[in-house]
This record gives structure tokens, C-alpha cells and sequence, in this order.
């Protein structure tokens, strides 16, 4: 296997936007990047080679729920993920870390790590920073991150602070574990945390800094806070990391979240959003959204978005996809999952496109007052 790496081929001439490449022993991926969400193993609605279809090169996998069901060892056996779900792109798998915050009711948390209760079975499980690197090893994740400690919004500076430690001392022990069996082929990610406070978010990169990753992330943002704060935190802690390393916002977010973060020097991205809109019947078009439930849709014989090239525009017309929803058709959530995702990936290749000629300020502009 090649070394796992990342550069930075261009920086826009008006914005702090990177046009980069991540390599990966599952082949390059150009950045920014955003990457679908296959929480269990599978983007829903969205079959493997529909997914290659739209090249997409990563996709993240959920490390609680696959722990959970099928098992890391099952899946290990079965060929890790790769195997399994018949994928030969790259995967990013998440810790665990948000996925029990999330479970808040059913966890408790010590300085040895998380007990928590599964949401399938009520069985009582305990994760430690050690235990969720072996599991993503196990998993065959090209990029693995660290375990840590998601700051619940609203949190007092102290509890926040306290949080923030926590999980800085968590990614030591997951860079300890990780070096045990270290080839260079993956990348371990660390994860800034501190909530809205800037100096907790600074002491974090620093620390982080110090032990030493291959990537980085901010967490413990999209969770209830302002959309405002949450570009604030993010403008004050991008250029804290390194410039020579791949910055991942975590669970963010609409296509504006994108651009405007883009804009401040983020590269990775994931979000349940397009998918998830997209089994509710809430389609992003280069005419804004659509509800296709609505009723002005119903003798509508034209594409969901002239201006879109994915299979379900070119075949299918508003009318029969607002009937495929009502009716409750598994096909809706298919189609109407393509085209979201092929709206979110088309779009990123235009940003890139943009960097990469110095004009993503001024496409920046042009996309507020809606021109495509």
C-alpha cells in the first residue's frame, strides 16, 4: 500500500478556499470533498455502483452502529468493510464519540472511557480510545478518528472545558494505540473540540498538534448551536490547523455550509442532510428547494432541474416523482436520493473548478443571489 497524504495544489486568489488531493490506499480523492453517509455500511436508497456513477470517492461508515450490528469481527472476517459492502473506494469511519453523545439517556461517561446501553438491545456496552481504534482497524478504515467527548450546546465554560480535556487526553491514548500497529498506508484524525469558546478551541488544536496527526476535525459543532456562532468558531480555529493537512468539519451541512466553509479553508465534509431530505421528499434543484409532495406539482411534466444531468432529471418528471412519494414507493427514495447526491457531489466539482481558476470568490457571489 501507497503512503497516506495530502496536498494542497492550489489556494483561491480572494478566499481562504484549498484546491487539494487526499491519497488513500482506495485511490486519490480531490478536495474539498464531500462525502456521503453510509451509516451501516450502506448510503440508503443508494446502491454501490450508483454511488460510482456519480464518482463519488469516499464515503463515511458509522463505527457505534457497525460495532453494534453486524459486529467489527464479523465484518473483519467477511473481508473488512471494503469487502463487505462490495466497496473499493475510500472509507472514513467516525469514533463513536458522537453517536453516544446523541444517546445521552444511555451512556455514562469516566476518564476509562464510555458504558453505554445499546439502542438495538438495551445490552451494555463499554467503549474506551483504545477499543474504538480497534475497532475501526478491524473495520479496514482508511481514515480512522479519534475517540472523544462531543460538547453538548448550551455548555458552561467549565463543563466545556472539562469536556475539551477529556478528550484531548482520549486522542493521546488513541495515537498510543494507533502507533502499535502503525504502516503509514491510513490516517488518524484528530478532533478540535471546546464548544463555542475560541480559547478552549485554540488550547485544543494546540494539544492536538503535539501528539500528531495525519488530519484534522471540528467537532462538536451542528449540534443546536447558532448557524452565526458556528461560522465564528470556525473562522477562528481553521487557521490554527495545519496547512499541510486535510481540515474536516463533522456533520456539516447544507450547501451553504459548504461554500461559506470552503471559503474559510475546510476540505472534507458529511452530512445525513441530502439523503436524509431526500427519503422526506425535500430536493435541492439550481432553482432552490422543492417539496415534491406539493400540489402544484402534480400535472408537472417537466424535470425535477433542467439544469441537472442525473438519471432521475433525464427520465422522470415532477408529477410521476411527487406520485412515487405519496404513494410511498421505495423507488422514490432511490430517485430522489440520486439526484440529491448528485447535486451535492456536481457542486463540489464546480467549487473546485473555481478554486483551481481564482474565481471562487466571485462564484461564491454569484451562488448568494442565486445564479448558477
Amino acid at each position: 500500500m501507497g503512503k497516506f497524504g495530502f496536498e494542497v495544489l492550489h489556494k483561491d486568489a480572494g478566499t481562504g478556499a484549498r484546491r487539494g488531493v487526499l491519497h488513500t490506499p482506495h485511490g486519490d480523492i480531490p478536495t474539498p470533498v464531500f462525502m456521503p453517509v453510509g451509516t451501516g455500511g450502506a448510503v440508503k436508497a443508494m446502491p454501490g455502483d450508483f454511488l460510482k456513477s456519480l464518482d463519488a470517492r469516499v464515503i463515511l461508515a458509522n463505527t457505534y452502529h457497525l460495532y453494534l450490528r453486524p459486529g467489527h469481527e464479523r465484518v473483519q472476517k467477511l473481508g473488512g468493510l471494503h469487502g463487505f459492502m462490495s466497496w473499493d473506494k475510500a472509507i472514513l469511519t467516525d469514533s463513536g464519540g458522537y453517536q453516544v453523545f446523541s444517546h445521552r439517556g444511555l451512556r455514562d461517561i469516566s476518564e476509562d472511557g464510555v458504558q453505554f446501553k445499546s439502542h438495538l438491545d438495551g445490552s451494555k456496552n463499554f467503549f474506551t480510545p483504545e477499543k474504538a481504534i480497534d475497532v475501526q482497524r478491524a473495520l479496514g478504515s482508511d481514515i480512522v478518528m479519534v475517540f472523544d467527548d462531543c460538547t453538548p450546546y448550551p455548555a458552561g465554560l467549565v463543563d466545556a472545558e472539562a469536556s475539551m480535556e477529556l478528550s484531548m487526553r482520549w486522542a493521546q491514548r488513541c495515537k498510543n494505540q494507533w502507533a502499535k500497529e502503525e504502516d503509514g498506508s491510513r490516517g488518524l484524525f484528530g478532533i478540535v473540540q471546546g464548544s463555542v469558546y475560541p480559547d478552549l478551541r485554540k488550547r485544543s488544536a494546540e494539544a492536538l498538534l503535539e501528539i500528531g496527526f495525519s488530519g484534522m476535525a471540528i467537532g462538536g459543532l451542528s449540534v443546536g448551536e447558532p448557524k452565526d456562532l458556528m461560522y465564528e468558531i470556525v473562522e477562528s480555529t481553521a487557521p490554527l490547523l495545519p496547512w499541510d493537512q486535510p481540515r474536516y468539519l463533522m456533520g456539516v451541512g447544507t450547501p451553504e455550509d459548504l461554500v461559506r466553509n470552503i471559503a474559510m479553508g475546510i476540505d472534507m465534509f458529511d452530512c445525513v442532510l441530502p439523503t436524509r431530505n431526500a427519503r422526506n421528499g425535500c430536493l435541492f434543484t439550481s432553482q432552490g428547494r422543492i417539496l415534491i409532495k406539493n400540489a402544484i406539482y402534480a400535472e408537472d411534466d417537466g424535470p425535477l432541474d433542467p439544469n441537472c444531468s442525473c438519471r432521475t432529471c433525464q427520465l422522470y418528471s415532477r408529477a410521476y416523482l411527487r406520485h412515487l412519494f405519496l404513494s410511498g414507493e421505495h423507488l422514490s427514495a432511490v430517485y430522489n436520493t440520486l439526484h440529491n447526491l448528485t447535486f451535492y457531489l456536481d457542486m463540489m466539482r464546480k467549487i473546485r473548478q473555481a478554486i483551481d481558476l481564482d474565481f471562487f470568490g466571485n462564484w461564491l457571489e454569484l451562488m448568494k443571489k442565486g445564479v448558477d
